[in-house]
């Protein structure tokens, strides 16, 4: 690995392309390094966690929104939707379109965390349908998306964006124009002028995660996705981008980030050193953001500790600066505290979240969201006693360099009102990679089962279970079927509302 610094210079400095950041994750998206076998494993590992979250999301609102946008724009030998029959096929970029919003659409997905947020399987969607319409083999599509994971990853390490209320997207454009890159093999410089088009066309702010959050949370990836690709496609017809987009003197850096006088530190793969960025993600276990994760299993283990629940007089969390602020009582969001929420504001609310998990013992991705289990009195009475505190030994945990010393969790101390206390923490999930029980593909088959039951038929789920644990060896035809199909009796493309498509 190799360690970039990037800063702002005077456009009378006249930056060479081969110094920008730009430039560099370029060389790294056409370079010659070979897949290893774990990380080859994870990708399959992840395709079948958004197969798993995509259909279980088929027929949500935005998700169905999403999908008839993208049957507007229909291609006879382009992308597959996911859900619908494989022979109905669209642009490439409405298919990442659809199939994103659909992965992101339950908060069920991969997570990255470091200086910035990230949910790295963001990548998958529009990589897979740039695969699929330009007659792409499997493992090609294990490059690109190892370069999706790479970059986005180390961007993450590298650059905040949440501290200037920038949304994480503005990581996704670049790392999926390098994966597209990758995968279809283009020169250096095409995906060099892809990246900074892609960042330039995906900033965005931080308001789709903060208040009254609307589907468009779903939404975001999806578009910066499309958009990546609609700059890739620019850029191999010959067209240039906004430059130097890191480093110039109007650049993302000097207006959007920490400004001129800030230097960034974004670690690199050396050109044609193995991709493993993705071996350090995590997935989720339980449908809710992912500094929750730990917080859940906490709360499932202090149920059991607790014999009167009308006894609580507080709930005290203690955890970092990002769960804090973010998800806690310190985002100073009203709306985290309504039972009238969206399910979209009530997976950002640990009070919430630790409420119903400390009532109830579980988590359901469904049920746990219904406005008739928010609206439970003894949950609202619980949720207002709940708040959360900035420790900053968690904090610090949370930025550990060592991935094995890093904590997402916290500690939780239940006052009762006769004075008692009971106290416990947890610091990563129980399905973290250092957790109790780390997801391995048995896991995540489980997770796509249990997903996709009633769904989709026995004979689609082991269909697809089957290719995509051949990734490697698939030939185009193949990925051409990295799709799953629902039951006839569940398809509705139809909403109470029409737009412009």
């Amino acid at each position: 690995m190799r360690e970039i610094k990037v800063k702002v210079y005077p456009s009378s400095s006249r930056l060479k392309k081969e110094d920008q950041l730009a430039w560099k994750i370029a060389e790294i998206a056409s370079d010659k390094s070979r897949p290893g076998g774990d990380s080859i494993e994870m990708v399959i590992n992840r395709i079948i966690d958004n197969a798993s979250v995509a259909i279980a999301s088929f027929n949500r609102r935005p998700v169905i929104s999403a999908r008839n946008m993208a049957l507007a724009h229909l291609r006879k030998n382009g992308s597959t939707i996911f859900g619908l029959n494989p022979k109905i096929k669209v642009h490439c970029e409405w298919a990442a379109w659809a199939n994103g919003t659909a992965v992101r659409e339950l908060d069920f997905h991969d997570t990255f965390l470091a200086a910035d947020y990230s949910h790295p399987a963001d990548n998958i969607p529009p990589i897979l349908a740039v695969a699929q319409q330009k007659n792409c083999n499997g493992m090609d599509l294990i490059k690109g998306i190892l370069t999706g994971y790479e970059v986005q990853v180390n961007l993450v390490k590298g650059i905040c964006l949440h501290e200037h209320k920038i949304d994480h997207i503005a990581h996704l454009g670049p790392s999926v124009a390098a994966g597209v890159g990758t995968l279809l093999k283009l020169k250096t410089e095409t995906i060099y002028q892809s990246i900074q088009q892609a960042l330039h066309t995906t900033i965005s702010t931080r308001q789709s995660r903060k208040g009254e959050i609307s589907s468009w949370k779903a939404f975001a990836p999806a578009h910066a996705g499309k958009l990546a690709i609609e700059s890739v496609d620019r850029c191999m017809r010959g067209e240039g981008a906004p430059n130097p987009i890191y480093e110039g003197e109007d650049s993302v850096i000097a207006y959007v980030l920490s400004g001129p006088d800030k230097e960034y530190t974004v670690p690199l793969p050396n050109v044609n050193e193995e991709k493993k960025a993705i071996l350090e993600t995590y997935t989720k276990e339980h449908s809710a953001e992912y500094q929750s994760q730990a917080l859940i299993d906490l709360a499932r283990s202090l149920r059991g500790k607790i014999k009167n629940f009308n006894e609580i007089e507080k709930v005290n969390i203690y955890t970092s600066h990002h769960t804090h602020y973010v998800i806690g009582t310190g985002a100073n969001d009203p709306q985290k505290m309504d039972p009238k929420s969206s399910r979209e504001t009530l997976d950002h609310s640990i009070m919430y979240i630790f409420a119903v998990a400390l009532e109830d013992g579980n988590w359901h991705h469904i049920k746990s969201y219904k406005p008739e289990r928010a609206a439970r009195k003894s949950t609202v009475e619980l949720w207002k006693k709940i708040e959360t505190f900035e420790d900053s030994e968690w904090t610090k945990k949370y930025h550990d360099p060592n991935p094995r010393n890093r904590c997402f969790g916290g500690r939780a101390e239940i006052v009762m009102k006769d004075g008692t206390k009971i106290e416990e923490e947890k610091a990563v999930a129980d399905a973290h990679p250092y957790g109790l029980r780390p997801f391995s593909r048995s896991q995540y088959i489980n997770k796509f089962k249990t997903l996709t039951e009633g769904i989709i038929s026995q004979k689609e789920s082991k269909r697809f279970l089957k290719i995509v644990q051949n990734l490697k060896s698939l030939k185009a035809k193949d990925v051409k079927n990295l799709n799953i199909q629902v039951m006839p009796k569940l398809k509705k493309n139809k909403s109470d509302k029409t737009g412009i498509f």
